[in-house]
């Protein structure tokens, strides 16, 4: 196991999606959580690339929540099979619709919370929490109207809170990930901050972009 996994983490380092999808897929019936988030996140890199089928890419999400789903049966204190499970029910959510979407963010949100009390150290996660509450603070009435049907009390945020979870992020791990410095200038706009905003936007554009995502931003 130690060997695949070293191997699995040399690829997603050097961006081989497909080889490390190839690699790990062989080992979906492993009892091993390391195993299963890896390949659950491998799986979810390979739905997001452009050459692959819309078919493949809704199989390919739906796999990856399995795999997450079994990483936690067999590992409930491994911080990144929360983190993934998380991930990965947020992506279903888009297959099933935004009654689902908004059904599942409660739970989203707290297998995001268990893996930053599991990991007080990984900026994505506490990224990511940021982005839960930077959507909920921009929904729309309409889906509002729906998260009222769904839950005795809504879930809700504020664009405040969103912004504490992307500087908590950014001190955990300065300069980590191109969206995070965008979302920090798009939530500085939002409060009506444009020195900030600027500021941030800017670090966003400046940022060397080695995937897909960060050119995008």
């Amino acid at each position: 196991v130690e060997d695949v996994i070293e191997q699995a983490d040399y690829l997603y380092g050097s961006g081989e999606t497909e080889k490390l999808y190839r690699l790990l897929v062989q080992h979906k019936n492993s009892d091993d959580a390391e195993l299963l988030w890896r390949l659950a996140r491998s799986s979810r890199d390979l739905a997001q690339l452009g050459s692959t089928s819309a078919e493949e890419k809704r199989q390919l999400t739906y796999d990856s929540l399995e795999y997450a789903k079994k990483a936690l049966e067999k590992n409930e204190s491994n911080f990144a099979a929360h983190k993934w499970y998380g991930i990965c029910l947020s992506d279903v959510g888009d297959y099933e619709g935004i009654k689902t979407k908004i059904g599942n963010a409660v739970i989203i949100k707290e297998h995001f919370q268990r893996a930053i009390e599991l990991n007080p150290k990984d900026a994505t996660t506490i990224h990511l929490i940021g982005i839960w509450c930077y959507s909920f603070a921009e929904m729309p009435w309409y889906q509002r109207k729906i998260a009222a049907t769904l839950f005795a009390t809504p879930p809700t945020s504020t664009f405040q809170e969103a912004l504490r979870y992307f500087h908590m992020a950014e001190e955990a791990d300065p300069n980590f990930y191109s969206k995070n410095l965008l979302f920090l200038g798009k939530t500085y706009l939002k409060l009506n901050n444009k020195k900030m905003a600027l500021l941030w936007l800017s670090k966003a554009k400046e940022y060397p972009a080695q995937t897909e995502e960060d050119k995008q931003v």
